[in-house]
């Protein structure tokens, strides 16, 4: 498959539509939060001229860091779709022999834990957005304001769709060590994407009646 970050967007929708079982959910989170730092970003970068002179380095600084951030996310969409790639090719592997099978299991077991952690990365490189999208929303361009606030409506979105993925992995893992700390780390990000996003929409009139 065509690498997800050269598709146009109509092709990533059609293909994320098709039967093809990747693009999925966690890449589509992973596309969520890139675009809710590319929104973030985009504030910034309305928030430089003569005007805010006061703040130019302070939002330059988070361009630029909302930059690295929505590439990396791009990234992510990409490798998380490999990821799970892993998790397709060991189900295939041959089962015909003990040895074949506990071979398969142990792949499969790998190609989980791959596919857990991947959109648990997505998810905590998503969580700086909250706090540079309340910056800008709160010292930036007023006329960009409705932008910060989807900005964090997507980084909200982005990683509960990642943790969604890999509670989905994590109910197929065996390692009851590894399952109980993955889902701790869970919790607390999940705690956190809903926190972060209303601590930035009550910042704003716009959105009082979503708080």
């Amino acid at each position: 498959m065509k690498d997800l970050r050269e598709m146009t967007a109509a092709e990533l929708v059609s293909v994320t539509w098709s039967d093809a079982p990747a693009p999925g959910g966690g890449s589509i989170a992973a596309l969520a939060g890139s675009l809710g730092a590319a929104l973030t970003g985009m504030v910034a970068n309305l928030s430089q001229g003569p005007k805010y002179e006061a703040i130019r380095e302070e939002m330059a600084a988070i361009a630029a860091e909302m930059k690295d951030l929505k590439d990396g996310l791009l990234l992510a969409m990409q490798q998380d779709t490999e990821a799970f790639s892993l998790y397709m090719a060991a189900l295939a592997m041959p089962k015909n022999t003990d040895e074949e099978k506990a071979v398969r299991r142990e792949k499969m077991q790998l190609g989980l834990k791959s596919a857990a952690e991947t959109p648990l990365q997505v998810a905590k490189s998503i969580l700086p957005v909250f706090a540079m999208a309340e910056k800008v929303l709160s010292w930036g361009n007023p006329n960009a304001a409705t932008d910060a606030l989807v900005s964090a409506m997507l980084a909200r979105t982005g990683m509960l769709g990642a943790l969604l993925n890999v509670k989905i992995n994590l109910g197929s893992i065996k390692d009851e060590a590894y399952v109980k700390a993955m889902a701790l780390e869970v919790s607390a990000l999940e705690k956190a994407a809903l926190e972060g996003e209303k601590r930035v929409l009550a910042r704003s009139e716009y959105s009082a009646s979503l708080c």
